[in-house]
């Protein structure tokens, strides 16, 4: 049993940094990109982030406030998610500045536009991962009462996948190679998968053999 710190979201939390995103952690970041209508660039980290489905794989992202990655799937249903890794930590980081819809943030982040096979925005070419996206829904998020918040959940269907050969273990992906960053709340906190922190485990059977 633990002596617990109880504490109602809508009443305030009581302590000094929020603790859900550290709980709620670490967590995968969503680094999009995008094309605006004008086609200008656009890149963006996201900490609210997750895969969803298998098949077909469908991944997602919360955007808090309309933001310019939303306004531009909204607009052209495509977009590519490439992995944050801890060599691309720095630029990753430079392309969360809130800078103008005008402003290129892959020339921003110091990072290179590479083209897509199957969607019109980019990819990161430095990222040694990437899926290509079409939109499969938008939706809005509500408070359980209904209220309507000021995010917004964007899925999409992995149409593509770019795989660095060098991740590529035997045909099987080195998850504790990729040197992987992870948000982890707090006000500047990360964390990155490395191979030491590997274990394994064997989904169970049931009934369980005697």
């Amino acid at each position: 049993m633990h002596d617990s710190y109880f504490y109602q979201p809508a009443h305030g939390h009581g302590l000094p940094h929020d603790p859900f995103n550290a709980i709620i952690g670490p967590r995968p970041i969503g680094w999009i990109s995008t094309l605006g209508a004008d086609g200008v660039r656009n890149l963006a980290p996201y900490s609210f982030f997750n895969a969803f489905n298998y098949t077909p794989p469908l991944i997602g992202f919360s955007s808090l406030g309309r933001k310019d990655t939303l306004r531009n799937i909204e607009h052209s249903g495509e977009f590519v998610w490439n992995l944050a890794t801890r060599p691309l930590a720095e630029a990753m980081n430079l392309s969360c500045a809130p800078a103008p819809p005008e402003v290129d943030e892959f020339a921003l982040a110091g990072v290179t536009p590479q083209s897509s096979q199957l969607v019109q925005p980019p990819r990161v070419a430095e990222s040694p991962v990437a899926f290509e996206c079409r939109c499969s829904q938008i939706v809005r998020l509500k408070t359980a009462a209904g209220a309507e918040t000021d995010a917004w959940l964007i899925l999409g269907e992995v149409v593509g996948v770019h795989i660095a050969r060098s991740l590529l273990k035997d045909g099987v992906y080195d998850t504790a190679g990729s040197q992987t960053i992870l948000r982890a709340g707090g006000p500047a906190d990360y964390f990155e998968i490395q191979p030491d922190s590997l274990f394994r485990m064997a989904r169970p059977e049931y009934p369980p053999r005697g």
